[in-house]
């Protein structure tokens, strides 16, 4: 049988799970579930030592992890753990750059809400009149649609090669789609997660500036807020500093899985970021040094229901309640933000390891907080 890895799926995961060798996740997240019930326990301890309790599977020897909160503006903790280079011995610190995976569609969106108020493009626009080679059948599909996931199109993981090896671009995600005269369901009429629509979006940024997508960002996002070692990386490109490398446990241990077939399709996950440049982007996102107050609320709406009932889609973010967030899932990270805007508290989980996924574990760090 043939296994192909691809992003946010678990087709790897899934292949750990048929082999039995993910024996430390049922414990992983046992763990954070019971911490999640335990906030008051954590008042007595300070927030180091709380913190370094919960993130004690992901301190030595092992694949680790940067986590970052940030309160009324601040840093109030900012640290890393374990290794970002099994190899190299090298350790992970809060400096480390760790490939976000989804967390990337937040800067895929912003990109075009930039386009959009320079009068670029309109986020109503047929995604056919940036992309005409696409078929007939996608021809309501709008901006909109492709931001909120309810465009309806074929899923690009789902009809790539089953032996796919070299890696696919954005512009080759385009070529696939250009053969599915279907889709799922008419536009809007429903929602279904789509990378491919996050890699169309980096597409249209291209048209629409004139610009690579990865240069688009650097000059409108990264280099404004001086996110200085942020980048959407292409192999042959610049490199990544201080880079993190993913890994997947085995039966004989950690075996370095960082990229797959899908890893250098830039718009729905290819951006490489740390804990503190990614507090520079949290900041970013209070006032209109970036965005403009319309395109803030814009991205921060709830547009859509999606398949899990408490959660709704914004543009490029997820919303639960009164938290503003997004996982980031591929072969060898694991990651997420966990926004509480209304009470002025972040927290970021990087981590270079297939599992588990840190949104529990965020969600109880940011408990401890807002018990206090």
């Amino acid at each position: 049988m043939t296994y192909r890895l691809t992003e946010d799926d678990c087709g790897w995961d899934g292949l750990l799970r048929r082999t039995g060798v993910i024996a430390r996740i049922g414990l992983l997240l046992g763990f954070a579930i019971a911490m999640s019930g335990c906030a008051s326990c954590l008042k007595s301890m300070t927030d180091d030592s709380a913190i370094d309790t919960i993130m004690q599977a992901y301190q030595g020897d092992v694949p680790g992890a940067s986590v970052l909160v940030i309160r009324e503006g601040k840093a109030v903790l900012r640290k890393g753990y374990g290794l970002a280079n099994l190899e190299a011995h090298e350790a992970a610190t809060t400096a480390t750059n760790y490939r976000l995976a989804s967390v990337t569609k937040q800067f895929t969106a912003a990109a075009i809400l930039l386009l959009a108020e320079d009068g670029r493009l309109g986020l109503d626009d047929p995604m056919r009149q940036w992309l005409p080679s696409l078929p007939a059948a996608t021809g309501t599909i709008t901006i909109r649609h492709l931001l909120t996931h309810t465009g309806g199109m074929i899923d690009y993981e789902d009809v790539m090669s089953a032996t796919q090896v070299t890696q696919l671009r954005d512009s080759d995600v385009l070529h696939l789609l250009e053969t599915q005269d279907h889709l799922y369901f008419e536009p809007g009429s429903d929602y279904r997660y789509s990378n491919g629509g996050y890699s169309m979006l980096a597409l249209i940024v291209e048209k629409a500036s004139g610009l690579r997508f990865e240069d688009f960002l650097k000059q409108r996002i990264f280099e404004p807020l001086g996110m200085s070692d942020t980048l959407a990386y292409v192999n042959g490109g610049p490199p990544v500093s201080h880079r993190a490398y993913g890994y997947s446990e085995t039966a004989s241990g950690w075996m370095r899985t960082d990229q797959s077939s899908t890893s250098a399709v830039l718009g729905d996950g290819g951006i490489y970021s740390s804990i503190d440049d990614l507090a520079r982007w949290d900041a970013a996102l209070y006032d209109n040094r970036l965005l403009s107050d319309n395109s803030r609320q814009l991205a921060f709406t709830a547009w859509t229901p999606t398949d899990d009932a408490d959660v709704a889609y914004g543009f490029g973010w997820r919303i639960t309640g009164e938290t503003l967030w997004h996982s980031g899932e591929s072969i060898g990270f694991r990651n997420v933000i966990v926004r509480y805007p209304q009470r002025h508290l972040s927290v970021i989980i990087l981590s270079n390891r297939n599992d588990p996924e840190p949104y529990r574990m965020a969600l109880t760090i940011a408990r401890h907080y807002l018990d206090q």
